[in-house]
């Protein structure tokens, strides 16, 4: 989906290098690259005038740089053999490089153009800078970005629609949404394109609240929105668990007709399966007529994470019943679904089956779900056997899912051991996460002196936890609350009905697991934190500003911890609420004291 998304953001601008090229592929005779390569020998044998040479050395070029079955080294050898190659060629082969595996060469190949232009190396212009910034983008190079951003600028090329557009994408991939910002507000002609790059940008960069509202501004100043549009909000209420915000862009798409193209489905599918309402997310996958892998892959991944674990496998089955070929990431989904119904065996099954019914290799996302079912379920000595076989590194998120299971599990002498074997691999050395739950497993054990030696070298590495935070929508508006937030307008009565709810859980016989607050501090304190965590706030809220009855929805950033779950099935039944809450692992649903999950989470 996210894919079909930025190739509808970039189609402006391959048309207009495609409207500069002298050739089309489409009126070419090659269509595999031994028949390029015939050809080339031809040419080489049997000479031609100067005129054809060129032009079949052009088109042979283009096929080699630009067909899916092309071979851009080869396309490389061609465009080093042109006399005097002109900047369409260099253009040409700095798009096929910044689509590539190896983006990098697009900007080793367009150095000698700014440095200093010769016959072999013409002067960049302004079908050279988008894709060379797509590069920077792909790659992260911000700092590069902004150095090519000031050779356009120089060039006078700063106010050119489609490379405004590169510098959006490239900055708030890069993680610079503010400056990708500036670069949209002091565009003097903001189309479609423009806005949609802009709420994208800022999605992708982790502000998705920002993204809805100048969505809202887009729509308010009567900018007609496109299907890209509708996915990239799609997205961001996705992230914040904005529902209303969904529904009425939603509306949008049904008003525009373009509510069953495929991208659209799929984002509407996402989006009501991550903010809670997963039957109106099978009433929009039932509705699309001609499924693919994407909608399929969608729907599955949203049962799972709602706890509709056979639901979702015999989806996968009635997908392969008609014929679609699932993907990396619809098994992803399965191993999912296999997780979260502690189905061990299944895992195997499926992770077996990827590589011989299917052809898939396992990325680290696919090994990365089965070492945590398996740690999980209580599996943790093959869930470390699991790890020291994976044929790749384990990354951040699989060390952290380890840990935390050594942690519930209470297997602090397997924790220590993989927390020594995980701190001499690259890929958990600058992870704040692993840091936290290393010190949380020492808290645990109240080895209190290693949790300050692991404290203290967070410091040396400049180290920051990651806040963790909740997010509540209440008529149309997204409030974000963090642990003790007291910032909101309404803090004082938040607060006010913590107390409340307090007491009737009191009432209730709950008192607080004063072992979930891991620091070292008394048991007044530990009391004290519990009751502000960041979701008991939200709910606070929720509880005042939502009529009696209705549902509270909640997205949390982090696991949620087995206080807060406790608290979260009281109150759904003491208060006759329904609590729909998404942690970072899945969907709990809180009603009449009890959660879907089964309190296995």
């Amino acid at each position: 989906m996210r894919q079909r998304q930025q190739n509808l953001l970039e189609g402006s601008c391959h048309a207009r290098v495609e409207q500069h090229s002298r050739f089309s592929l489409k009126e070419m005779e090659i269509t595999t690259m031994s028949e390029a390569i015939q050809l080339h020998a031809q040419i080489l044998k049997t000479g031609s005038t100067h005129h054809n040479h060129n032009q079949n050395l052009s088109k042979l070029f283009t096929f080699s740089a630009l067909s899916p079955s092309g071979d851009l080294s080869y396309a490389r050898l061609i465009l080093d053999s042109f006399p005097t190659p002109n900047s369409y060629h260099y253009n040409t082969m700095i798009r096929a490089y910044s689509q590539s595996s190896d983006p990098i060469q697009a900007l080793h190949l367009f150095l000698p153009m700014v440095a200093k232009p010769t016959r072999h190396a013409p002067r960049p212009d302004k079908f050279t800078y988008p894709f060379l910034l797509k590069s920077c983008a792909r790659l992260r190079l911000t700092r590069e970005g902004k150095q090519l951003h000031g050779v356009i600028v120089k060039s006078g090329l700063g106010l050119d629609r489609y490379i405004q557009h590169s510098l959006i994408h490239m900055y708030s991939l890069g993680g610079e949404s503010g400056l990708a910002y500036k670069v949209f507000e002091r565009m003097s002609d903001r189309d479609v394109v423009s806005w949609t790059s802009m709420i994208d940008g800022f999605v992708d960069d982790g502000r998705p609240v920002e993204a809805i509202r100048l969505f809202e501004k887009m729509v308010d100043d009567g900018v007609e929105v496109n299907d890209a549009t509708v996915v990239s909000v799609l997205r961001a209420c996705a992230e914040t668990g904005a529902l209303g915000v969904g529904r009425r862009v939603h509306g949008v798409a049904e008003d525009r007709g373009i509510g069953l193209k495929p991208n659209v489905s799929t984002a509407l599918i996402d989006m009501f399966a991550k903010c809670g309402c997963i039957q109106s997310a099978r009433r929009v996958f039932d509705n699309v007529v001609d499924k693919d892998v994407f909608a399929w892959t969608a729907m599955i991944s949203g049962l799972a994470s709602h706890g509709h674990c056979q639901d979702a496998i015999e989806l996968f089955c009635k997908m392969q019943d008609f014929g679609v070929k699932p993907d990396g990431r619809t098994m992803t989904a399965v191993l999912s679904a296999c997780r979260n119904a502690r189905w061990v065996e299944d895992g195997y099954a499926y992770m077996t089956s990827m590589q011989k019914d299917y052809g898939l290799r396992p990325t680290i996302q696919h090994y990365g779900c089965m070492v945590d079912l398996l740690a999980r379920a209580g599996h943790l000595k093959d869930a470390e056997e699991f790890i020291r076989k994976m044929p790749m590194e384990p990354d951040a998120v699989l060390c952290r899912n380890m840990i935390w299971a050594c942690k519930v599990h209470n297997d602090a002498d397997r924790a220590e051991r993989l927390i020594k074997y995980l701190q001499q691999l690259k890929t958990n050395s600058n992870d704040s996460g692993s840091f936290v739950l290393i010190g949380n497993v020492y808290a645990s054990a109240g080895k209190w002196h290693d949790k300050a030696k692991v404290r203290d070298l967070m410091k040396q590495k400049g180290l920051v936890k990651p806040p963790g935070f909740s997010r509540i929508e209440v008529d149309g508006e997204i409030h974000e609350f963090a642990v003790g937030d007291s910032g909101h307008p309404e803090a004082e009565t938040i607060y006010r009905k913590l107390e409340e709810i307090e007491d009737y859980l009191r009432k209730e016989g709950y008192s607080p697991k004063l072992s979930e607050v891991l620091l070292e501090i008394d048991d007044e304190e530990k009391a004290f934190q519990l009751s502000h965590h960041s979701e008991k706030l939200a709910l606070a809220f929720g509880l005042i500003r939502t009529r009696p009855g209705s549902e509270i929805r909640i997205v949390k950033n982090l696991r949620s911890c087995e206080n807060c779950h406790a608290v979260m099935k009281l109150i759904s039944k003491v208060y006759r609420r329904e609590i729909i809450m998404r942690d970072r692992i899945r969907f709990h649903h809180f009603k009449n004291g009890d959660c879907s999950c089964k309190d296995y989470w």
